[in-house]
């Protein structure tokens, strides 16, 4: 549920010996055979998008690659892969207690492992049914498939057995993913972006992920003095809000695969950008919707992500991200493999003039995103942290960060504290213009604060209970001691401090 090795996956990681952050794309890309006209020809087009589940759906899964590369390039060699697969190979043979957050989540998207022609699908469920909480859930075929990782390293996933029955699910499935399609697929090693933000400089991959969103809003929000407005006042929540519009406005217009188009990163995370973009927020009212709707609001939303950090005695660190996309992706599972293919190709737009339109070979449009932070001035690290959940991940980075950098928070309060989300939770999944027309508020937030919001014309929604997961779910190792005060940006001190998100079935762990 919500992750696997039928998805994508991303990593960040710090080199404590070179202080420097580097990234490795696990995201697949379309079909060779993938293309605007022939899916037109199918009656396919901008006003008329392919299902979520439909085999379009499904770009080559590239979470596997991604596992090998981060081992064979990041780790200390002293564990094999088999090795390092070892316990989840025991778990899926042996069963695991599914929990509870995992559980509502797996009932939520059954509907899609049930469908008669998903002839697998059986595979993820018990007596066919969702696990409830508490449950003993065995895995064999997914064991198998990870032994056969684990020996045989990524041919054995994307050659052979394996591949030979991702590639023919798919098709039957209406999609058009083949052998070759498999074969050539390979995780890239990126150079991440970043910007500064008070002495702190804040790591993210490139697009074609949505990490730039974040950097862009932590640009404007620079220029305003947040700690003066009080923490989750009406008043901070405002621009904090107004900034996130403005981000994502530029994020859904821009993000696609950078191999095929041309995004002006540079420009879109200058300074000068930022203070141009910041104009245009008013302390008195929202900016108006139709200032914001761009031609990219065709993208759909997921919220479904598992995200870990680890870092180790010597100061390396890695932020590492993998999903599915919406829930069980595509909910098809291919013969004897024991896992669901994702649907992140249905984020592609169907329109020819956007920059993330379907084209053979291209990555679509990614929600899933690691961040770091480190030191401006001494570039040692500070913090690994992300926030699952969609487009609410850059929302969680930003204020996570902001409840640190600006309110002094340790990491386990600046993740506990109540957040906001743009966007509608009935909606946003299927009308991402959602993101501009309104914000959803955490329990916890003063009942005031959500008031003078509905007076600003944000439309604001109260959030509780069990929802509030739709909040993000994030988790932090931070290096050293109390750097977020402000007073000393260092981590000079070897120590590390955690946090995990109580909206999800996380924990810290120390060993």
């Amino acid at each position: 549920m919500s992750t696997g090795i039928g998805g994508d996956a991303f990593c960040l990681f710090y080199d404590s010996l070179t202080k420097t952050v580097k990234g490795i794309n696990g995201s697949g890309r379309s079909s060779e055979k993938a293309s605007l006209r022939r899916l037109e020809a199918e009656g396919y087009n901008k006003n008329h998008h392919f299902s979520p589940l439909h085999g379009h759906s499904v770009t080559v899964p590239g979470a596997a690659s991604v596992w090998v590369d981060t081992i064979t390039r990041f780790g200390s060699q002293k564990l094999s892969l088999l090795e390092n697969l070892k316990p989840a190979i025991e778990m899926a043979e042996t069963g695991f207690p599914v929990q509870e957050i995992a559980s509502k989540f797996w009932a939520s998207g059954a509907s899609s492992l049930k469908r008669p022609e998903n002839i697998y699908g059986k595979d993820l469920l018990l007596n066919g049914e969702a696990p409830q909480h508490g449950d003993l859930m065995k895995n064999p075929h997914l064991a198998n498939t990870f032994k056969v990782l684990g020996t045989q390293g990524k041919k054995g996933f994307y050659e052979g057995r394996i591949a030979k029955a991702v590639s023919d699910i798919i098709q039957q499935h209406g999609g058009l993913i083949t052998l070759e399609d498999m074969s050539a697929h390979e995780a890239t090693e990126e150079m991440p972006i970043s910007t500064e933000y008070k002495g702190c400089k804040v790591w993210e991959m490139p697009p074609s992920g949505q990490g730039i969103v974040a950097l862009i809003a932590l640009n404007i929000l620079e220029g305003f003095d947040l700690k003066s407005m009080g923490h989750n006042s009406s008043v901070y929540l405002h621009h904090v809000i107004e900034s996130l519009r403005l981000a994502f406005a530029d994020g859904l217009h821009y993000c696609a695969d950078p191999s095929q188009v041309d995004i002006p990163i540079e420009k879109l995370l200058s300074k000068e950008y930022a203070d141009k973009r910041r104009n245009l927020i008013e302390s008195n009212k929202r900016i108006p919707v139709s200032l914001l709707e761009t031609d990219g609001l065709d993208l759909p939303a997921g919220n479904d992500t598992v995200y870990f950090t680890t870092a180790d005695k010597y100061g390396n660190a890695c932020s590492f991200i993998n999903s599915n996309y919406m829930g069980f992706g595509t909910g098809i599972v291919p013969e004897g493999c024991g896992f669901t293919l994702q649907n992140r190709g249905f984020g592609f737009s169907l329109d020819a003039s956007h920059r993330n339109v379907l084209a053979p070979r291209k990555r679509p449009y990614h929600t899933i995103i690691p961040s770091m932070v480190t030191s401006a001035e001494t570039n040692e690290l500070l913090m690994s942290y992300g926030v699952m959940g969609g487009y609410m991940q850059p929302q969680g980075h930003v204020q996570v960060l902001l409840n640190m950098l600006e309110f002094g928070c340790n990491p386990q309060t600046a993740l506990d504290l109540p957040r906001i989300n743009l966007g509608s939770l009935n909606e946003s999944a299927h009308n991402p213009k959602c993101l501009f027309q309104a914000v959803d508020i955490e329990e916890g937030i003063p009942l005031d604060v959500m008031l003078d919001l509905e007076k600003l014309q944000h439309n604001p929604s109260l959030i509780s209970g069990l929802k509030r997961c739709y909040f993000g779910r994030g988790q932090i190792i931070s290096r050293g001691s109390h750097w977020w005060d402000n007073k000393t940006i260092n981590s000079s001190k070897p120590m590390y401090w955690a946090g995990s998100d109580p909206r999800a079935d996380g924990l810290v762990a120390a060993y």
